[in-house]
């Protein structure tokens, strides 16, 4: 059973795979909607303890992580499922049942959307 949610940082492109949300900060001031989508990410990822599981997925060998491999970050297992939830309603995690375990994934993508939104221009 599948339980893969898509990232509120990427919106659908008719099709031809998903683009960010938001333009670079430096780009021009963000609408509202837009604000409210990178809010959510921030929120999420400014709890010590989210930030360490978002990291610890994100480096994992082979781009994913058994919740096994990194429920050590000093909380019980009950608030480490907590807080992979919020990681994953932001949009920053998808996971995927297999047998007795979830198995967590930052997509490529939602990296690539999150150095999209804090990049600099580039000097020409």
């Amino acid at each position: 059973m599948s339980n893969v949610q898509e990232s509120p940082l990427l919106e659908p492109n008719g099709g031809q795979g998903a683009v960010p949300c938001c333009p670079p900060l430096t780009e021009r001031p963000m609408s509202a909607a837009e604000a409210e989508t990178a809010a959510r990410m921030f929120k999420a990822l400014g709890d010590p303890v989210r930030l360490r599981l978002f990291s610890a997925v994100a480096s994992h060998e082979g781009g994913e992580a058994c919740v096994c491999d990194i429920s050590d970050v000093g909380v019980s297992q009950p608030t480490v499922s907590h807080h992979l939830k919020k990681l994953k309603e932001a949009g920053l995690l998808t996971s995927e049942r297999r047998g007795t375990w979830v198995y967590y994934r930052v997509e490529p993508s939602v990296l690539a959307a999150m150095g999209q939104l804090l990049a600099m221009p580039s000097a020409t």
